[in-house]
């Protein structure tokens, strides 16, 4: 009953207050002092109608094009992700989280692949499809998410690696950053490789089908 309790007030408190820090930020800055590098954390909360709309278009495009539609999961995409792991089991599992998934890990939880982890996932994502709205979904992700080497949310990689706000951001921006979230601690959105730009253009034209985010 406290577990409940708890974890249920705590996804109504941060409906309404910004995520300053999450589980990921303190691991990352742990294995930063542990490897004897310069500690770097860099991450403003910004609200949604200060972010570029086209950085929702981008992030749905890249990571989850149903995001406006499905109520946490998408099943199909999950299906589609068995069947082709059980297919090629030697190759690179494909994941299926949607962007409430990866919200509810950035924000509640820690990295990992256990099946324990994954319940705490379906559970918190549950709770913030249940209790929050799309809008308030997207902006704590984008203000969440890591997108570079200590580097988390809109804002930061914005002035980090294009010298700019959040709320300025170019399509073409938004898109390169969209295609580093795979794994932002290996792609750039600063010094993007010919793979990355190739990302980018899909990324771009793919943003034309996705429906835009309201800001309201």
């Amino acid at each position: 009953m406290v577990f409940f309790a708890s974890t249920i007030l705590a996804v109504m408190a941060l409906r309404f207050l910004p995520v300053y820090f999450t589980p990921l930020m303190f691991i990352r800055c742990s294995q930063q002092i542990s490897e004897g590098k310069d500690l770097k954390l860099k991450h403003h909360w910004v609200s949604l109608d200060k972010i570029s709309p086209s950085l929702p278009m981008a992030v749905m495009a890249s990571e989850d094009a149903k995001f406006l539609q499905h109520h946490g999961f998408d099943f199909q995409a999950i299906e589609k992700a068995a069947k082709r792991n059980s297919k090629h089991p030697e190759k690179r599992k494909l994941g299926a989280s949607t962007i409430s998934q990866q919200t509810a890990k950035n924000v509640f939880l820690w990295p990992g692949r256990s099946w324990v982890r994954k319940g705490f996932e379906v559970y918190f994502t549950a709770l913030i499809e249940l209790m929050w709205s799309k809008e308030r979904i997207m902006e704590v992700y984008l203000n969440s998410i890591e997108m570079g080497d200590g580097i988390y949310g809109a804002q930061a990689v914005a002035e980090e690696h294009f010298n700019t706000d959040a709320s300025e951001l170019t399509k073409a921006q938004c898109a390169l950053i969209a295609a580093t979230l795979p794994n932002p601690r290996k792609f750039s959105s600063k010094n993007p490789s010919g793979y990355m730009y190739k990302r980018q253009g899909r990324i771009m034209r793919e943003m034309k089908y996705v429906d835009k985010l309201s800001d309201k």
